[in-house]
């Protein structure tokens, strides 16, 4: 099991990075203004917590480090993307944000395995 939620949070955290977040990152100046503004938070604002959570959130899911933290704004990005982006979209167009959401969901069910940052730390404080 612990091999298992290793390769979820490499493949899908790394998938979420180089597929949507290091994009985001790397253009935001360009992407400042004219960026999907979703739930009336403002473009800027919007895309502030895509790169939080695309690029930062998936950073530490990948390492294992505040893995059921930094789940939480993944999982609210995904369930944004695939419900209110998506919304009145062929199915096609909100599945790969189902997708993430469901191996999120799984990771935060299962935690991120003894192949992490989060077990290292916990069994030194348990030293």
């Amino acid at each position: 099991m612990d091999l298992a939620t290793l390769i979820l949070r490499i493949a899908f955290g790394g998938a979420m990075i180089f597929g949507h977040g290091w994009g985001k990152l790397a253009n935001f100046s360009e992407r400042a203004t004219s960026f999907s503004d979703p739930i009336g938070l403002g473009n800027e604002t919007s895309l502030m917590l895509a790169v939080f959570a695309e690029f930062l959130c998936s950073l530490a899911v990948m390492f294992g480090f505040a893995t059921r933290l930094a789940l939480i704004p993944l999982i609210v990005t995904m369930l944004v993307a695939a419900f209110i982006v998506n919304f009145n979209q062929p199915f096609a167009r909100m599945e790969k944000a189902i997708l993430f959401l469901v191996a999120f969901l799984v990771l935060m069910i299962t935690g991120p395995g003894k192949f992490s940052f989060d077990a290292a730390i916990a069994k030194k404080l348990q030293a």
